[in-house]
């Protein structure tokens, strides 16, 4: 299991447990509005930061996006891809597991499976922390549960 800094289990607080997604995944609507699914701007804004986080350079995402795909993808490319006023320059579906590769981001993935109706998970890494996450709160209610089964021992003397 990669090293991640920090241990397993300890997560962002705004992250939802996997059982909330898969809840929410069941909750959600059909999307029938006209529009519903045009995902185009979230996709260039999920774009956008996936590159400014990932510390690399366009011109470094788009040399190896070009090595992992064996096709050519340039810096300019990546400038229309994440420009929302150029509604005729969108990545190609096949190009966003790459991207995502490089970029350490799966936001751009989990966007089009959101859209679909579906959600996204980064393997089996992912349910580990979930259990351990569990463990944890396991072992401090049982040592709740210790105290307050001493404090009232303690009470009824």
């Amino acid at each position: 299991m990669p090293k991640q800094g920090g241990k397993v289990g300890k997560q962002d607080p705004r992250q939802m447990s996997l059982l909330d997604l898969l809840q929410q995944a069941q909750e959600r609507p059909e999307p029938d509005d006209e529009g519903s699914l045009n995902i185009h701007g979230r996709l260039c804004r999920a774009l956008t930061r996936s590159i400014n986080s990932s510390g690399l350079s366009r011109w470094e995402v788009a040399g190896r996006m070009s090595h992992l795909l064996g096709t050519e993808i340039t810096k300019f490319m990546l400038d229309g891809y994440t420009a929302e006023s150029k509604d005729g320059h969108r990545m190609p579906a096949e190009f966003v597991p790459a991207f995502c590769q490089v970029t350490g981001s799966r936001e751009p993935l989990a966007i089009m499976a959101e859209a679909a109706g579906m959600f996204t998970l980064p393997g089996p890494d992912a349910l580990r922390a979930e259990i351990q996450k569990l463990s944890e709160q396991e072992r401090k209610l049982k040592a709740e549960k210790r105290k307050r089964e001493l404090f009232l021992k303690e009470m009824e003397g």
